[in-house]
């Protein structure tokens, strides 16, 4: 069974920095592509940056280039999200996302939500000024 949980989300000043972690369970992540996303109340979910873990590569989304980092360790089965010079309006539930390569084939881009078949619960980030 597939699963996703996320971790890390705590109360942070602006300026600040905090590191998400996405453990992954049920599959291998040389297999799939795992994206973050954020989601502000009333908002609609943004999508951050994501991985492949077999090749490493990565993309983010413009407004986080520069500043947020996706890492991943295979050994651990977990990815990481990296993020500095955090601001108030970033305060949302943050969620990881996997895709089957198999189904997606190469990736390109950033892929949107629609893309991912599996979703973690989520985990809050609340930034202060």
């Amino acid at each position: 069974e597939v699963q996703l949980v996320e971790s890390g989300g705590v109360p942070v000043q602006a300026g600040g920095s905090l590191r998400l972690s996405c453990a992954a369970s049920g599959f291998t992540l040389n297999d799939y592509v795992i994206g973050w996303f954020r989601q502000a109340p009333g908002k609609e979910r943004e999508g951050l940056s994501c991985i492949t873990s077999i090749d490493g590569r990565t993309h983010h989304a413009d407004s986080v280039k520069g500043r947020f980092t996706i890492a991943s360790d295979n050994t651990e089965n977990t990815v990481y999200l990296q993020m500095n010079s955090l601001k108030p309006e970033h305060t949302a539930v943050y969620y990881c996302a996997a895709a089957s390569l198999g189904d997606v084939g190469y990736v390109k881009k950033l892929l949107p939500a629609v893309t991912y078949a599996y979703w973690g619960q989520g985990t809050q980030v609340t930034v202060s000024s």
